[in-house]
């Protein structure tokens, strides 16, 4: 009789190829957008279009917009790097540290890198909020996606069940796709802003991404 284990390795083993082919067309399709937004370009005029299409202010729309709130998105990663913390040092893992820290350092880079855009793209908001600059990107749109997607990473080496990582990644999109919904429909943001979002919060879990399986080798 085989003596030889049966158990299953952890989701985090698994061979992880689509994360670092995300990577290539998300810097693209930030790029282009950026450099639309510089030049005036026609994107532009079909994103304005489409905003307007969009926009319908209410309450609804202002309340999930705030999911995207520092306020609100951050402390939820900060609870679940305290989660896998715990539980990673109450099993003896080696450097157990390791993965919140990589979450924390990467949600603290969507200010160093979003305030600099909107300072140099300098975007005008949608005729639905009062006059000024520095829309794009949605850093409300890349804080979710950041703080959201960086949580349900930090939580799936700890659920056993598929069920579970199923329910805790359609969860962090959901969150996402609210917080998106929600600044375009309020009209705190163009829908380009908010795709860039998406864009450089991808970039950034992908990065996360990419870390943790090399750290969990």
């Amino acid at each position: 009789m085989s003596t030889t284990s049966e158990t299953p390795a952890p989701p985090t083993a698994r061979p992880g190829r689509l994360a670092p082919l995300l990577a290539p067309p998300l810097l693209l399709l930030l790029a282009l957008s950026t450099w639309q937004v510089l030049v005036d370009g026609p994107l532009l005029r079909a994103d304005a279009r489409l905003s307007r299409a969009l926009v319908h202010p209410d309450r609804i729309s202002e309340l999930l917009s705030d999911l995207g709130n520092v306020q609100v998105a951050v402390p939820v990663l900060v609870l679940a790097a305290a989660y896998a913390a715990l539980r990673a040092r109450a099993t003896g893992t080696a450097r157990w540290w390791l993965p919140p820290a990589a979450a924390l350092a990467v949600m603290a880079l969507v200010p160093l890198i979003v305030v600099p855009l909107k300072v140099w793209t300098d975007r005008p908001g949608t005729p639905a909020v009062p006059p000024a600059t520095g829309y794009f990107p949605s850093g409300h749109t890349a804080t979710a996606t950041v703080a959201y997607g960086a949580a349900a990473l930090l939580l799936l080496p700890l659920l056993a069940a598929p069920a579970a990582r199923r329910t805790a990644v359609t969860t962090a999109v959901v969150l996402v796709a609210a917080v998106s919904y929600g600044l375009v429909r309020r009209g705190y943001h163009w829908p380009l802003d908010v795709a860039a979002g998406w864009c450089l919060g991808g970039l950034l879990l992908t990065a996360l991404w990419l870390l943790l399986r090399r750290a969990d080798r």
